[in-house]
């Protein structure tokens, strides 16, 4: 009997990950000077891979 979870912790768990992941992508390309450490630019980058990681899952 498989269970798919709770779709509220997988979307908080999305959201949480994703900002982690894009925060420590944007300060790598901050250090190479690719791209500014802001608030804008991680939010940014987070929503794109949270709308990928998303569409990835409920495909």
């Amino acid at each position: 009997m498989a269970s798919d979870g709770d779709p509220r912790v997988l979307f908080a768990m999305n959201l949480v990950l994703s900002a982690a992941f894009a925060s420590a992508v944007v300060w790598g390309f901050s250090v190479l000077d690719l791209a500014a450490f802001t608030l804008r630019t991680v939010a940014g980058f987070a929503l794109v891979v949270f709308a990928l990681t998303y569409v990835v899952v409920l495909r």
